[in-house]
């Protein structure tokens, strides 16, 4: 997948200074850019509490008032499986060495996504070309309209009030259907180039997919029956969307961050200040969210440093600010969640006409 879209890093001042600081910074505090101990223990907890939960919904069969919220706990697990174990992992920065990271990575094909396809989608596209229209493919999202240049359609000026129902299904969506349209189609989307996808990555894609519909579907209703696998599998998917749909578009679809169409197939910045520009940080005073997001309220320092594990977020936090600071460079924030939700939901109401 070849864009041919460039950057203007001709005069690149800012971020060889920031790239500067924060070389300085490990290297005087003498700590690896990846994972720690920190993080290890977290990914325990977290993949832990996935198996214990999933044994007591299957075996011990409690009652509806127990399942029920043990089922929306489940899917906040997942999402925060795929935000702190499989988001570093596959930025190879959980830890140092790159095949524990790839391993840790196929994480996301346990619950029924596809490491590869992410990959390509994600880093790759996301990450390069951030907010870009065409390029960044995480800002197609079906049935709505984020930015100005994609065009109006009628049943957009209900999308302020039908958003949370897209989002919810977000994540079943992604896992039971768009991977196989991306497999089949060979494309991430509809007008994007062909992707390679090697024999090998091919197998592994089908045998996920039959690792997942076994523990999570087969199993459950040989277990407890179709009905209760139903209304579990309901439960935990549609909580796991709105986690990872309402995380992503608080980064980039909200008041003060900018999108582009880009017709001479050049961006007039350097490349992190693009970032800067279409990316925003939230509640990054909360060490609860910050813990259970996996530093995704620091989207503006993953941007920048995707190869830096999160678990650093908050201490290079600092040096980024006072390098935008320096340089008259606008850094996008928001002191809580709730404010960054409203100005969401106000970007896509003005994005509704």
């Amino acid at each position: 997948m070849v864009s041919t879209i460039k950057f203007n890093n001709v005069n690149s001042l800012f971020s060889q200074s920031l790239k500067k600081r924060i070389n300085n910074f490990f290297n005087q505090n003498a700590q690896s850019k990846s994972g720690n101990r920190k993080l290890f223990l977290k990914g325990g907890i977290l993949l832990s509490s996935l198996l214990i939960i999933y044994l007591i919904l299957l075996f011990l069969n409690p009652a509806w008032y127990v399942s029920i919220p043990l089922c929306i706990i489940l899917g906040v697990n997942f999402a925060a499986i795929g935000f702190n174990i499989m988001h570093d992992a596959g930025h190879d920065s959980f830890c140092e060495n790159k095949k524990s990271n790839s391993i840790l990575s196929y994480s996301l094909n346990l619950l029924g996504g596809n490491i590869y396809l992410w990959k390509l989608k994600h880093n790759i596209a996301h990450h390069t070309y951030t907010n870009i229209d065409g390029n960044d493919h995480d800002i197609e999202v079906k049935f709505m309209r984020i930015h100005k240049d994609q065009p109006v359609k009628a049943y957009h000026r209900f999308q302020h009030i039908y958003f949370i129902l897209l989002y919810s299904i977000s994540y079943l969506a992604w896992i039971f259907y768009q991977d196989y349209e991306k497999y089949f189609r060979q494309r991430l989307s509809k007008d994007s180039p062909n992707i390679k996808f090697p024999m090998r990555e091919r197998v592994i894609f089908w045998i996920s997919k039959a690792v997942h519909f076994s523990i999570f579907i087969v199993i459950p209703v040989l277990v407890v029956g179709w009905s209760y696998t139903l209304i579990g599998l309901l439960i935990a998917g549609l909580t796991c969307g709105v986690c990872l749909a309402v995380v992503f578009q608080l980064a980039h679809v909200v008041t003060g961050t900018e999108f582009k169409t880009i017709e001479d197939h050049t961006v007039e910045e350097e490349w992190m200040i693009h970032q800067l520009q279409s990316t925003a940080n939230f509640a990054t005073k909360s060490k609860v969210l910050t813990w259970l997001l996996g530093g995704l309220n620091f989207q503006v320092e993953h941007h920048l440093f995707p190869k830096i594990s999160h678990v650093h977020y908050p201490e290079i936090n600092k040096i980024v600010k006072e390098t935008c600071k320096e340089f008259n460079i606008t850094y996008n924030e928001f002191r809580t969640m709730t404010d960054a939700f409203k100005s969401h939901v106000q970007v896509i109401k003005l994005m509704s006409v």
